[in-house]
């Protein structure tokens, strides 16, 4: 199996001899997730819920944009022993910009707006809840669309002092029909063609609630339901929804928990230099 080792970042709790160690590989900081071993027989639970742990004994978990310095991961042996492993959270720093003066429909949505908005998170949500067994986030990603990045995770608008939601993942310009690749293995969940400010919003599920989102899509490739393979083009680079321009915006989640897909992937590969 492919283990997901990304950057340097490697904590190893040692455990008696009588029971296998806890492991967790990947980015241990804000907006990151890492992926944890132990014994199968044993029960996780991550800040107190309970957390899927596969026949190999591989879990995932994931951090907030806002986690606090410290977390805790709990383990019941099957012994009955109970274990307990403090987690340490690198903290990070994002970029905050206020806009005055916009007119107030380019920050409040009409109430008609706000309704559909309102049905559409549902769906999100509903996907989101997803917790399959499958084990595809142990996968090494890849970018889904090289290019410039446009946006980065954590980032916050204020508009006519009014904070906005924090952005929720990264955005990398390319033309629009440019292909967009499936990062890993995965299962389409969410397909749809025009949501209010995401327009053509695609999501795939890589198993223990840790899903990839892509968003203002101009052409989506595949269907609910479709099972994907690392590389496969799935969608492509559009303008819809609410942008100025087009591009790709990559987000993840764990469950509700929104993570930094920057974190997951090597450095952005540098454009080809044009041939004269």
């Amino acid at each position: 199996m492919q283990r997901l080792i990304i950057g340097t970042i490697l904590a190893i709790l040692c455990l008696p001899l009588s029971a296998q160690a806890l492991t967790l590989s990947g980015q241990l900081k804000q907006g990151g997730m890492a992926i944890g071993k132990v014994d199968p027989t044993s029960r996780v639970f991550f800040k107190g819920k309970p957390v899927r742990v596969s026949g190999e004994g591989v879990f995932v978990i994931g951090f907030s944009r806002d986690a606090e310095p410290e977390a805790e991961i709990e383990i019941h042996r099957s012994s009955g022993k109970i274990e307990k492993h403090p987690v340490r959270i690198e903290q990070r720093t994002y970029k905050i910009q206020r806009i005055d003066g916009l007119p107030p429909k380019k920050v409040t949505p009409s109430s008609a707006d706000l309704a559909r908005i309102r049905e559409e998170y549902a769906l999100v949500r509903k996907v989101r809840k997803k917790d399959d067994p499958r084990i595809d986030f142990t996968q090494t990603f890849i970018w889904p669309v090289t290019g410039r990045i446009s946006g980065v995770y954590g980032s916050q608008r204020i508009l006519n002092g009014k904070p906005r939601r924090p952005h929720a993942g990264v955005d990398i310009a390319a033309p629009t029909g440019t292909p967009v690749k499936a990062p890993i293995d995965g299962v389409v969940t969410l397909a749809h063609d025009d949501m209010f400010y995401s327009g053509g919003t695609l999501i795939v599920d890589h198993g223990h609630g840790l899903s990839t989102v892509y968003m203002h899509l101009h052409k989506i490739l595949v269907k609910e339901g479709q099972t994907v393979k690392q590389g496969d083009v799935i969608a492509q680079v559009g303008a819809t929804g609410r942008v100025t321009g087009p591009h790709l915006h990559w987000g993840m989640n764990w469950f509700e928990t929104r993570l930094d897909p920057s974190l997951m992937v090597p450095p952005m590969p540098k454009p080809s230099a044009s041939k004269k």
